[in-house]
């Protein structure tokens, strides 16, 4: 059977970046939207080009001109969009409602996978804000390619390891300590830790995989399944010394956030979710 080929919306983010190569490594024609609103942003553009060296195909849109949308899905056999929904990167999730609006005229796509990959909005209701945004902004967007009856696949992975475990899921740093490790709650609730590119490739597998067509794929292998006191265990193993622990309890980690700016409070409290959503 041939395969798919795929159009990649925000693929000069950071999960879209490791889609684009995921698909042209699994034999894909690959397409990557090129955004006139780029503008001057040198780094997309380089980027971008480095995509066609390898193969991919570039094709002009914008999300201020509908056709433009319409004619670039009308190309390819599947859209898969990772356009950002963190507020202290940039937030753009509703977006893609436009998107879906562009499918649903196209009439021609097989399997749209929209910007999920992290953790299961459907799983989130008890969210507090600004965190609960994103969750529900995706919600919202699902709602939308259901109600045009677009065929989809909604693929999360919960935690995903450059941001959550180089750091030992410590606020305000990626990098892994070295004397002193701070320990959310107890510590021993158990969080999915998933490799970015190894999302990206289980990705571009489901999309000529019928067991996956309407259905959410989580990707949660057991031994990605840690707490954060085992992960710290392991850190200290690889340095062969054990790290001073700072407890920090739910309540106050709330009251930390008291006066920060909502691109804060969103980082903080979604990445506190996170941890404790399963």
């Amino acid at each position: 059977m041939a395969k798919s080929k795929v159009l990649v919306v925000g693929g000069t983010g950071y999960i879209g970046k490791r889609i684009v190569k995921a698909s042209l490594a699994q034999g894909h024609i690959t397409y990557v939207l090129q955004r006139r609103e780029m503008g001057l942003d040198i780094d997309k553009i380089q980027m971008l080009l480095s995509f066609k060296k390898q193969g991919a195909r570039l094709i002009q849109g914008s999300f201020s001109d509908h056709q433009s949308l319409v004619d670039a899905v009308k190309q390819v056999d599947v859209v898969i969009c990772t356009m950002s929904g963190v507020h202290f990167r940039s937030h753009n999730i509703l977006l893609q409602l436009k998107l879906v609006d562009a499918i649903k005229e196209a009439g021609n796509i097989k399997r749209f996978i929209p910007s999920e990959f992290g953790t299961d909005p459907s799983r989130m209701g008890h969210a507090l804000e600004p965190g609960r945004v994103t969750f529900d902004e995706k919600m919202r967007v699902r709602r939308a390619i259901e109600d045009a009856k677009i065929p989809f696949t909604y693929v999360t992975a919960n935690c995903f390891a450059g941001y959550f475990a180089a750091n030992l899921s410590q606020m305000e740093t990626l990098l892994p300590p070295r004397d002193k490790v701070t320990i959310y709650g107890d510590g021993n609730v158990k969080v999915v830790y998933m490799d970015e590119d190894d999302i990206a490739s289980y990705t571009i597998k489901t999309i000529d995989d019928p067991r996956t067509l309407n259905k959410t794929l989580n990707i949660r292998p057991p031994e990605n399944i840690l707490s954060q006191r085992e992960l710290v265990e392991k850190w200290e193993k690889l340095i062969g010394k054990e790290l001073q622990k700072i407890s920090l309890s739910q309540e106050d980690f709330l009251a930390s956030m008291k006066g920060l700016d909502f691109a804060s409070q969103g980082k903080r409290v979604k990445k506190l979710q996170s941890s404790i959503q399963m």
